[in-house]
């Protein structure tokens, strides 16, 4: 137990992250796919108040760097509030809801 190792890979990751209305998110996400080892991210907004905009930033990749992550989310001025989702290995596995959770 304690450290990662160098043979697993994080191939997503879903985070729950809480930014200032500036940048807008299409330049959050630019910056993020910039990153080696990240193929897409998307991102969702989901809340808004009069400073801040809470939203989920979904990264997949063959080789995400979390520190690397979050400090471009820091040098945007965001802050990582969760990680929803981690997803690590040789393949992503779909996250499937059993019925009393939908």
């Amino acid at each position: 137990m304690g450290e990662t190792t160098t043979t697993v890979r994080i191939r997503r990751l879903v985070l729950d992250v809480l930014k200032p209305h500036q940048p807008r998110i299409d330049v959050l996400a630019y910056a993020v796919a910039e990153l080696p080892g990240v193929d897409s991210v998307n991102i969702a907004r989901t809340e808004t108040d009069s400073s801040t905009e809470g939203i989920v930033v979904t990264i997949v990749g063959d080789n995400l760097i979390y520190k690397d992550i979050e400090n471009v989310l820091r040098d945007y001025g965001s802050s990582i509030h969760s990680v929803d989702e981690v997803v690590a290995g040789e393949q992503i596995i779909d996250t499937i809801l059993l019925p009393d959770e939908e």
